[in-house]
């Protein structure tokens, strides 16, 4: 089944790239440049990337590469809500090596039943060697606790905790896209191993619940640019399920 699978993540890899770029990756790409060079640029992050890293090793398609793009766009979406706020640069800055923080440590416990929640009681074990205080460190954990789909939410005991929150939901849900079609479900599929006809029978419902998180995103810009996100995964989501039928289905 591993090389019938490999066929046909090659077919949804060329799927996906004739399909538009999200709108968000040109639009705000000045903040996405700005969250990238913060977060190579902090050794806290370095650090913290190699003490989650094998914590995420096989983890259904929620591994290293996953919480950095996620770390990545939930430091983009910090940059550009923190404008509608009357903070200080500096304190823009740190609530980005937070989210970041968060992102890097929000799926530490995937493989677990109510893994946010999980999720959130384990990350202060993996944050004690670095410069977090006690506030900080409750901020990146109820982030984490918060960002499940379809779940209960942790109320935010202020402004900044409440961005930090959304932020990651939003930049989590953004991989419920195009990304879910050329590397998630592909990574979940080698982890599960169905049969063709088990991931055909599943195939629907995985669908129906992209087109379910439109409503969810939390930020202003999530709300402005997530649904087409889930848009354009869902006409690639389409779009393979014929490819399948026709080129792979005897």
């Amino acid at each position: 089944m591993e090389a019938l699978y490999k066929r046909i993540r090659t077919r949804a890899r060329q799927i996906v790239s004739s399909f538009p770029t999200p709108d968000f990756y040109r639009e705000k790409a000045d903040a996405i440049t700005m969250s990238g060079q913060l977060m190579a640029a902090d050794p806290h992050i370095s650090q913290l990337q190699k003490v989650v890293a094998p914590h995420l090793a096989d983890d259904f398609g929620h591994g290293l590469q996953h919480a950095d793009k996620v770390s990545l766009e939930a430091g983009a979406l910090v940059l550009i809500e923190g404008r509608d706020h009357p903070w200080s640069q500096a304190t823009i800055h740190r609530l980005v090596l937070l989210v970041q923080s968060a992102g890097l440590l929000h799926d530490i416990r995937r493989k677990k039943k109510d893994h946010a929640v999980k999720g959130a009681r384990f990350a202060p074990q993996l944050l004690t060697t670095l410069p977090f205080n006690a506030q900080e460190v409750a901020q990146i954990c109820l982030a984490i606790q918060n960002h499940e789909a379809f779940k209960e939410t942790v109320d935010a005991d202020s402004p900044q905790t409440k961005l930090i929150s959304d932020c990651l939901y939003d930049a989590d849900k953004f991989r419920w896209g195009p990304d879910n079609f050329t590397d998630t479900l592909w990574e979940m599929v080698s982890f599960l191993n169905p049969s063709l006809e088990q991931f055909l029978a599943h195939y629907p419902k995985g669908m129906q619940g992209l087109e379910k998180i439109k409503p969810t995103f939390r930020t202003p810009t999530g709300k402005q640019y997530g649904p087409q996100f889930i848009d354009i995964g869902i006409a690639i989501g389409e779009a393979l399920y014929e490819v399948i039928l026709d080129e792979f289905v005897d």
